[in-house]
């Protein structure tokens, strides 16, 4: 799967967290964003970019995110690009 179609399968009602490439390139592996978990709510385009506009379970997360930052969690487990 290439990368652009891993952001244009996250959409609307989808749960995500922070993927693995963001969180090990930001140096963010402890502490409460690495399991941070919300739910899309709507897909902003700015430009070439795309946020989406995420209802965390913790209300210290940002409420707009990249979402070539994000993954998909799925009853499976978080999707992630190998």
């Amino acid at each position: 799967m290439s990368w652009k179609n891993h952001i244009a399968d996250i959409a609307v009602g989808d749960k995500v967290c922070y993927s693995r490439t963001f969180l090990q390139s930001t140096g963010q592996l402890t502490g409460d964003v690495p399991f941070a978990r919300g739910i899309v709510t709507a897909i902003e385009s700015l430009g070439e970019t795309k946020l989406a506009a995420i209802d965390w379970d913790n209300p210290d997360m940002p409420q707009r995110v990249n979402v070539a930052n994000l993954s998909k969690v799925t009853q499976k487990g978080i999707s992630e690009l190998s």
